[in-house]
């Protein structure tokens, strides 16, 4: 007995139910989809090492998966946990600083406050008349109380929420790694039924995009923090972790590993330590800026040539839109989708096939 063909009725019901179920796993899903997003390009970017290492352990893909979640998470949680360990052991320091500010108040204003450009004697005769008056430092703090203490609050629950997400993020990573082989499989077919050969390259495309762009920006960060941190504690600044850690949050932000290394030196000067201030200024331009200013473009350019302006975008609106991990997240997936737009661009159909004489963007 042959089948009544669906009515229109029946159709339109069935797509609305799709996409009522579309929406609900969507809803379902969304508070996650910044840790499902990291997780897969974790895989992503550390597919060939996790590939030997199954090779290694004889196709037992869940042992070959468990060692890459212990290696990203030693990489990745690491710095979280030495820069805890270096707030308290400074706790004690900054407690006898702030117990000095209240008894004395701010000390003169150093003499190169006063030669800053347009602002220098301004600022100089602010400092200097609440210098030695504590009382009246505290009055002038009073007014900053609320607002500082917002953003505290604020910035720690931001950077709680992207630990929480990155280690969502890193679990999520291991059942990828384990599974990966019949992920990749369906997805492969997804992609085939839907945009056909064509949509085989630009995957290879993304992949490729994906490794380039977070060994340049993350495998960057992490050298950088490393270096500068190094020169910190060579100079003796005892709060040198922390120092790199915060240098490895800036990287990704252009001139950001400056903001860092300068003050650090111009400090020391102040302070005294002229040599030592000198060596981290000259430590910070030849050493620190040097990976970002040759390394990065170096790597990056493997998967994309991603303009300036794009890896400021992805930073900020990353950081926006994701948090915490939004520092490293925007610039990948801006990178991705200038990638791909570049291949649509050059592609040229002709009788259904690209053109041969145009090359495409990641050649």
């Amino acid at each position: 007995m042959l089948k009544k063909p669906p009515t229109r009725i029946d159709q339109m019901l069935t797509l609305a139910v799709l996409a009522l179920l579309l929406v609900g796993c969507f809803l379902v899903l969304q508070p996650f989809l910044t840790a499902v997003v990291w997780a897969a390009i974790l895989c992503a970017t550390s597919w060939p090492l996790f590939a030997r290492l199954r090779v290694r352990f004889r196709r037992h893909d869940w042992l070959a998966a468990l060692v890459m979640l212990l290696l990203i998470t030693l990489v990745l949680f690491a710095p979280f946990v030495i820069v805890g360990a270096t707030i308290a052991d400074n706790a004690e320091t900054v407690a006898l600083w702030t117990r000095g500010l209240m008894e004395q108040g701010l000390p003169e204003p150093p003499q190169w406050v006063s030669e800053l450009p347009l602002v220098g004697e301004r600022v100089a005769a602010y400092w200097s008349s609440m210098a030695h008056d504590a009382p009246k430092l505290f009055a002038e703090l009073r007014k900053y109380v609320e607002p500082a203490r917002n953003i505290a609050v604020a910035s720690g629950v931001a950077v709680a929420g992207g630990l929480l997400q990155l280690a969502l993020s890193i679990l999520l990573a291991f059942f990828f790694f384990r599974d990966g082989d019949e992920i990749v499989e369906r997805l492969q077919a997804g992609i085939n039924r839907i945009a056909g050969d064509r949509g085989s390259h630009l995957a290879i495309v993304a992949v490729a995009t994906v490794r380039g762009v977070v060994l340049g920006i993350l495998g960057t960060a992490l050298v950088q923090g490393v270096l500068a941190g190094l020169g910190f504690w060579i100079a003796g600044i005892k709060a040198a972790p922390l120092l790199g850690f915060v240098t490895f949050l800036l990287s990704p932000v252009p001139i950001g590993p400056p903001l860092v290394w300068v003050p650090a030196g111009l400090w020391l000067v102040n302070i005294g330590e002229t040599g030592w201030g000198v060596f981290v200024l000259l430590w910070g331009v030849l050493v620190v800026s040097t990976i970002d200013n040759i390394i990065k473009p170096l790597i990056i350019s493997h998967g994309s040539d991603l303009p300036f302006v794009l890896v400021l975008l992805g930073v900020l609106g990353g950081a926006i839109a994701f948090g915490f991990i939004g520092v490293f997240l925007g610039p990948v997936l801006l990178a991705v989708g200038f990638a791909l737009l570049q291949e649509w661009v050059a592609h040229r159909p002709e009788n259904g096939a690209p053109t041969p004489e145009t090359p495409s963007a990641h050649e």
